[in-house]
Parts: C-alpha cells; sequence; structure tokens
C-alpha cells in the first residue's frame, strides 16, 4: 500500500523594519549607539552640521542595506560614500563581498598586451563555487585604455587613470564583472571611481529652440494658390485649385492658367462696353 506524504510549505512573511513599530524603536537604539562613535564617517557621527535627526536616519538606511547584502554594519558604512549627491560603493568593498560571499572563488584578473599602449586591457574572472575542478571560468568584459579614453575617463581633471592605470583596469573590470554575474550584491549601486569618471554634461533647455524652428519651417511652407501661377523669378511649381471643382494641381512657374480669371471691370470699362451694347443695337446703313 502506497503512502502518500504531503508536504506543507511554510510562508514567512519579512517585515520591514521602518513598518514595524518593535524592530523600529530597536533600530533607533542601534543607531544611537553609532552616531556617538569616531569610528564610523562623519555622515552618521552628531555634529554641529549633522543633527542627531539626520545621524541617526543614515544609519538606519545604512544598517538596512547591510542586512540586504548580509555585511557587516560597520563595513558597510566605511565603504558607502555619497559622490555628487549619490551613494556608491568603494570599489575594493565590492571585491570584499564577492570574495566573501562564498558562491564564487576569489576574484583574479587577466592580461593583454604591453602596459603603456591602449591595448593594454585587463578582465575579472572567477569559478563557481559548485565547479571544484574549475572547468567553466566566468570571465568578466574587457576594460582596456583605449575604452577609458574614449569613454572620457582617463582625460578627466585629477583621474588616477593617468596615474595608477593598472589599479583602476583592475576595478573597473572587477566591478564590471560583479555587475554581469552578482548584481544583488551591489545593490544596482556604482562604485565610487565610476562616479567620479562619469563626465558631467551641463544642462541645456532646448524647448525654445524646438520651437522657433517649427515655427519658422512652417513660415517658409508656400500656401495653396487660387489664382493662376505668378510670374517672376520662382522657378518652382505653383499649386494651383480650381474653384469649380476643387481639384488641386501643380502648375510649371510662368505659366498662365487656361482660363484666367478677369480682373474686375474698372469705371471705364463699363463705359466702353456700354458704348459697344448700343452700338450693336443701332440699325445698320
Amino acid at each position: 500500500m502506497k503512502t502518500e506524504q504531503q508536504l506543507a510549505v511554510q510562508t514567512t512573511t519579512v517585515v520591514s523594519p521602518f513598518l514595524d513599530t518593535t524592530k523600529f524603536e530597536i533600530l533607533q537604539r542601534a543607531c544611537g549607539a553609532f552616531i556617538h562613535s569616531e569610528l564610523v564617517p562623519k555622515m552618521y557621527q552628531v555634529s554641529p552640521t549633522n543633527p542627531r535627526e539626520k545621524a541617526i536616519a543614515n544609519c538606519m538606511i545604512a544598517i538596512n542595506m547591510a542586512s540586504r547584502i548580509n555585511a557587516d554594519e560597520l563595513m558597510v558604512m566605511q565603504n558607502l560614500y555619497i559622490v555628487h549627491g549619490q551613494p556608491a560603493w568603494s570599489s575594493k568593498f565590492l571585491i570584499a563581498t564577492v570574495n566573501a560571499s562564498g558562491r564564487f572563488s576569489p576574484i583574479r584578473y587577466e592580461w593583454k598586451s604591453e602596459q603603456g599602449k591602449d591595448e593594454w586591457a585587463c578582465r575579472a574572472f572567477t569559478y563557481d563555487a559548485t565547479d571544484k575542478e574549475r572547468k567553466e571560468p566566468l570571465y568578466g568584459t574587457w576594460v582596456s585604455i583605449a575604452m577609458a579614453k574614449k569613454e572620457g575617463w582617463y582625460s578627466k581633471n585629477g583621474s588616477k587613470w593617468q596615474t595608477i592605470p593598472e589599479l583602476m583596469l583592475q576595478y573597473r573590470a572587477a566591478t564590471f564583472w560583479c555587475r554581469t554575474y552578482a548584481p544583488e550584491l551591489s545593490m544596482g549601486l556604482h562604485t565610487v571611481e565610476e562616479r567620479q569618471d562619469i563626465v558631467d554634461v551641463e544642462y541645456e533647455d532646448v524647448t525654445d529652440k524646438v520651437n522657433e524652428e517649427i515655427a519658422h519651417k512652417a513660415n517658409a511652407g508656400k500656401p495653396l494658390s487660387f489664382d493662376a501661377g505668378a510670374t517672376g523669378g520662382d522657378n518652382t511649381a505653383q499649386v494651383v485649385v480650381d474653384k469649380e471643382t476643387g481639384e488641386i494641381t501643380e502648375q510649371p512657374a510662368g505659366e498662365g492658367n487656361a482660363n484666367p480669371t478677369p480682373p474686375p471691370a474698372g469705371p471705364q470699362d463699363s463705359q466702353a462696353g456700354n458704348a459697344k451694347g448700343t452700338q450693336q443695337k443701332m440699325p445698320g446703313f
């Protein structure tokens, strides 16, 4: 007799500490220990320029991020920076997080070409933890000096690419590898080095220019003509609309309408017409 076993799957709902009153109070007390420590960066410390409420808020967010990537809270605070108003990780922290995750072997680097050439490049690689025989390496993207120059990283003022290119190649190669194989570890954030390499582009509102261009092109269009083609120096075809049929045709420049509309009669024309009619009615001799 066969017996059927039914597995009961228990689902647990994880409540955010920001939405649970008890967890929120515990988190605030934990932040109270960090805001008075000199081991944490200035943005987590209470100071005249950083009030208690702001320091606690920064600590709470850092602790939440640490719990999401299963990292130490103090380590996250020491490696999370604000660059141009945006949060960013340090590259060495990202590399350490990958190495300590247990999911991959430690990150290694492969090189090609020679130092001093634009083709000098580096890429990061590692192995999955389940690949015990190291048969399938996980390769990252090649990062070269030529890429750094094309992207504007090399020529930026104060760029480290000119002084320590080897280290910058390794940092960028490891960052690209992490973004490809373990994006959850970086939580979608850039590294400090990436933020510093971003070329600033000034914002320009082109709305007025677009409107002016639209108005200019609209005025440049030729209106429909209900009269004969105009004579003169314009060699373009004229658009003519037949008043009786409504047909629209193009007529070459310089050619009049086959049935031009006569101009309105003036006073002299009226007198001449009356005289002609009178002569036609008179009997001949």
